[in-house]
């Protein structure tokens, strides 16, 4: 995808981790995908900021860093593994 995700926000909700990117689709993905996240209190969820020209998203306080297009690859459950 050569860095083609590039995002424009980051919003939450109960159930997912939505990225709005620049090019006006949402990708969405289940929180309990993130367990650091999910985890997170709400003021830390919100102190994000996009790294890497925009294709991966950081949470300094929480040391956490995640690429948007793995956002879209495929989740193998943790019991499944």
């Amino acid at each position: 995808m050569n860095g083609t995700l590039k995002g424009k926000a980051v919003h939450f909700d109960d159930r997912h981790l939505h990225v709005e990117l620049e090019d006006g689709r949402v990708i969405s993905t289940p929180m309990d995908w993130y367990p650091e996240l999910q985890a997170a209190t709400l003021k830390q969820l919100s102190q994000y900021e996009f790294i890497c020209r925009k294709t991966g998203i950081e949470w300094e306080d929480l040391d956490y860093q995640l690429s948007i297009e793995s956002m879209l690859g495929y989740r193998v459950s943790r019991e499944a593994a």
